[in-house]
């Protein structure tokens, strides 16, 4: 029968075992973090750039307005619903989404919009800070 401090040695110890399950669940975040953005695409979520005057698809849903433009909170969320790859001027179909105000002259919620690849960027990824600070400590 072995002895107490000989039996410590052979099990591992569970210090080594959390850091490695640790790294193989965030070795995969940190890198879809550090992945360019690619093309914008259908389906994918972008932001507004600054506060942005934006046409409304359809006029009906401007509820009576003279024009059929609204305006786009800064940062305010779009889904994309026809990408720029497939309209010759460059414009994009988008889906206002979040940030409710019912007031004139704010783009309704669900709101079909067009905006110009200009007024718009692709959302960030959840950990873009974390981006900053390792693309900070590894200089290209």
């Amino acid at each position: 029968m072995p002895s107490p401090p000989d039996q410590a040695r052979a099990e591992p110890p569970l210090w080594s075992i959390a850091a490695a399950v640790i790294i193989i669940l965030v070795a995969p975040l940190v890198l879809y973090s550090l992945a360019p953005t690619g093309h914008i695409r259908d389906g994918d979520t972008v932001s507004s750039n600054g506060q942005q005057q934006v046409q409304i698809r359809d006029s009906a849903t401007s509820e009576g307005a003279q024009d059929n433009t609204c305006l786009l909170d800064p940062n305010s969320p779009l889904i994309v619903v026809r990408s720029p790859n497939t309209d010759t001027d460059g414009s994009i179909l988008a889906q206002v989404q979040g940030n409710p105000s019912g007031e004139w002259p704010f783009c309704p919620v669900h709101a079909e919009v067009i905006v110009q690849t200009r007024q718009v960027f692709q959302t960030p990824a959840a950990f873009g800070t974390l981006r900053e600070i390792l693309v900070g400590l590894f200089p290209r």
